[in-house]
C-alpha cells in the first residue's frame, strides 16, 4: 500500500483591508505571525514565513513559544538574504535580557554572530517607523509580561479658527512665528497580542483604529473558565469589544485548532449580530477570505471597465456619475495587491 503524502504546511491567511494587507498565520499553542507589508512590520514571529523578511521589524507581543520560536530564523535569513539594514525586534522592557541571552547562544551553536537587534520599548511609549509614523506599546494582561501595538500616523490639520484664511495671510502667520496647525494622530492598525479582557482594550487607540487584530482562543461556553485560567479572550469577551471598536474591519486571530472555523463563525454571528459580523473576519477561515478577496477583484474590476466605457465618446453620460457611487472597498485596490499570489 502506498502510504498517504504528508499534510500540506499551513498556508497564509490573508485578508485584504484597504490599504493595508493582513496576512500571517496564527493558531493557539502552535504559531502566531502577523504581517502588514505596508507598515513594514510583523506583529509576533511564531515561525518566519517567506514574505515577512522583507519587513525590519518585529514587535513582540511576549514570549511564549509560538508567538518568539521564529525570531532566531527571521534574524539569519534576513543577514543571509543580505536584505537591507540591521532587523530589530521591539520587546516588552522585563524580557528583553532573556530574548538577548537567547539570540547570544546561537552565536556559539552557529560559531557566528547574526546581526540583530533587541529593543525595548516601555508601555505608553512608541517607536518611530517612518517619519510620522509611530507604532505605540500598551501593557496588557497575560501569563506573562505582555503588549499590545497600535500603529499611528501623525498629521498636520489647520486650525479650525484658520479655516477659510487666505494662504498669503497664512504665509504671514506662519512667519510671525504663530502656530497655525495641530497635530492629530490617526490610528491605523491596532494588535491585542494574547490577553485578557481589560480596560486598555477600550483606550482611544483601540476604539478609533481602522483595523484591530485580536486574538479569541475560546469560543466554547464551558471553556470560560479556561479563559480565564490563561488570561485569554473568550468569543462572549468580545460582545463589549465590538461595540466599542469603530475598526471598518477586525480580524480574528489565535483561534485553537480544537475549535471549527464554521462553529467559530457561527458564535461570532450570533455575537456581533448580522450586519457588525460582516466586518469580522477570522484570519485562518482561507476558503471566506479567498470569496470575500474575489468579490474585491471583481468590484475592481467592474469599476475600472465603466470607468473606461465612461470617458469614451461613445458613452456620455456612463454608467456611474461618479466613482463615489461605486463601493468603497473596490475603489482602494491597487493593481500590486491585485498581482498579489495567494
Amino acid at each position: 500500500m502506498v502510504p498517504r503524502m504528508p499534510p500540506q504546511e499551513a498556508r497564509l491567511g490573508y485578508i485584504y483591508s484597504a490599504p493595508f494587507r493582513i496576512q500571517g498565520v496564527s493558531v493557539a499553542g502552535e504559531q502566531a505571525v502577523v504581517h502588514v507589508p505596508e507598515l513594514d512590520l510583523v506583529f509576533d514571529i511564531g515561525l518566519c514565513p517567506r514574505p515577512v523578511l522583507a519587513s525590519p521589524t518585529v514587535a513582540l507581543s511576549h514570549t511564549h513559544m509560538d508567538h518568539v520560536a521564529g525570531l532566531p530564523y527571521w534574524f539569519s535569513q534576513r543577514a543571509f538574504q543580505k536584505m537591507p539594514g540591521t532587523a530589530r525586534c521591539l520587546v516588552h522592557p522585563k524580557m528583553v535580557e532573556p530574548v538577548r541571552r537567547m539570540m547570544a547562544s546561537w552565536i556559539d551553536l552557529e560559531r557566528q554572530h547574526t546581526p540583530h537587534e533587541i529593543v525595548p520599548i516601555e508601555p505608553d511609549s512608541e517607536y518611530q517607523l517612518r517619519p510620522n509614523m509611530f507604532v505605540r506599546a500598551i501593557e496588557v494582561s497575560h501569563t506573562t509580561p505582555a503588549l499590545a501595538f497600535v500603529v499611528i500616523e501623525r498629521r498636520s490639520k489647520l486650525r479650525d479658527e484658520f479655516r477659510g484664511v487666505s494662504q498669503d495671510r497664512l504665509r504671514e502667520l506662519r512667519g510671525q512665528g504663530v502656530e497655525i496647525t495641530k497635530t492629530i494622530e490617526i490610528p491605523l492598525v491596532a494588535y491585542t497580542g494574547d490577553t485578557e479582557i481589560g480596560d486598555f482594550l477600550f483606550r482611544d487607540e483601540f476604539r478609533n483604529a481602522q483595523v484591530v487584530i485580536t486574538e479569541c482562543t475560546f469560543f466554547e461556553e464551558e471553556h470560560r473558565d479556561r479563559a480565564k485560567v490563561g488570561k485569554h479572550i473568550h468569543v462572549e469577551d468580545l460582545r463589549p469589544l465590538l461595540e466599542a471598536w469603530t475598526a471598518r474591519d477586525i480580524i480574528i486571530g489565535h483561534v485553537s485548532r480544537r475549535t471549527l472555523i464554521p462553529f467559530a463563525r457561527e458564535r461570532i454571528e450570533a455575537i456581533a449580530g448580522p450586519e457588525r459580523s460582516q466586518h469580522v473576519h477570522l484570519l485562518m477561515d482561507h476558503r471566506s477570505n479567498r470569496v470575500r478577496y474575489e468579490n474585491q477583484v471583481a468590484a475592481f474590476e467592474n469599476v475600472a471597465g465603466n470607468s473606461k466605457v465612461q470617458n469614451s465618446p461613445t458613452n456620455a453620460g456612463g454608467f456611474f456619475d461618479s466613482l463615489s457611487d461605486c463601493p468603497a472597498s473596490s475603489l482602494e485596490i491597487t493593481a500590486e495587491h491585485l498581482e498579489k499570489d495567494l
